[in-house]
């Protein structure tokens, strides 16, 4: 069986349907409000165990009553939880999102950086039955701990580039795989030919860099290429990239190729779009065909 571990941001997504997004100094009424357990590392493993794998999620989720959310959604997907801060007694980082009629959202969030301490001691007993790592570079200590000793056990270790962070160098010394998106620019790379360049320099093996809709540019130590992303008339795009990066993990695991996980991945994304919020395209499975949907 395919077992994931998941380090990095948990918060609370409180999404709301509109018709448009607010002017400034204005206030409007929501079609739909949600809320859900959210961040990229925690989305991905709720989408990695919900595609048949067994997750374990490290994050700093904390004792406050709000939390008590967090910890119940992960339950009822089926992902163990390591809290990085147990005895935190503050909200968790809330996030509020908004989601206009074409599927674009809005969000703001403070993420990690409310947690002044947390911890980086290691389950080396759990990296001893993992099959891959995803650290998503928020709580960046602990993404570093976890990543050293899972690529000193031999396990890959996949980075979920979202945006380049304090620390962020450090983090790809133990990086086998990087998924980035388009928004990922380490120091000096303006160009995604540049970035390839830097993460290859970094010591990272494959690399991918998503760019929405358009199709996915990836590098191995053999290869390069494109992978085409499915067509879908979205819905909501909130947590395609988390889904992204849980499935990629869930299918590289269980024994697809660089490009075909990638492949399968974007299958599984783009699906999620055409349903509103991060768990409604759970509840059926995408056609084994290219979508047009």
């Amino acid at each position: 069986m395919a077992f994931g571990v998941f380090v990095g941001l948990s918060t609370l997504d409180v999404v709301y349907q509109v018709d448009e997004f607010p002017a400034a100094n204005s206030k409007i009424v929501a079609r739909s409000q949600e809320i859900y357990a959210g961040g990229p590392a925690t989305n991905a493993a709720i989408t990695f165990s919900h595609l048949g794998g067994s997750a374990t999620m490290a994050a700093a989720v904390g004792c406050h009553p709000v939390s008590s959310i967090v910890r119940e959604q992960l339950r009822v997907y089926g992902v163990e939880l390591i809290d990085l801060s147990p005895e935190l007694y503050e909200p968790p980082a809330i996030s509020s999102v908004a989601v206009d009629k074409t599927g674009q959202r809005n969000v703001i969030s403070v993420n990690a950086t409310r947690v002044a301490s947390l911890s980086t001691s290691v389950n080396l007993a759990l990296l001893d039955q993992a099959s891959i790592v995803l650290v998503d570079g928020h709580s960046m200590d602990a993404c570093c701990a976890w990543a050293h000793a899972a690529k000193a056990r031999g396990v890959p270790v996949v980075f979920d580039g979202g945006s380049w962070k304090p620390g962020t160098d450090q983090l790809l010394e133990s990086v086998a795989i990087a998924v980035c998106s388009s928004d990922f620019h380490p120091p000096g790379c303006t160009r995604k030919e540049d970035t390839f360049r830097f993460l290859r320099a970094s010591g990272v093996e494959s690399i991918a860099i998503t760019r929405g809709p358009e199709p996915i540019r990836f590098m191995t130590s053999s290869r390069k290429g494109s992978v085409p992303v499915p067509h879908v008339r979205p819905v909501d795009t909130m947590g395609a990239g988390d889904i992204f990066h849980g499935a990629f993990c869930y299918f590289l695991s269980v024994g697809q190729d660089f490009q075909s996980a990638l492949a399968e991945a974007s299958r599984i994304a783009s699906w999620s779009c055409c349903f509103p919020g991060t768990r409604e395209w759970m509840g059926t499975m995408p056609p084994s065909s290219n979508l047009s949907l």
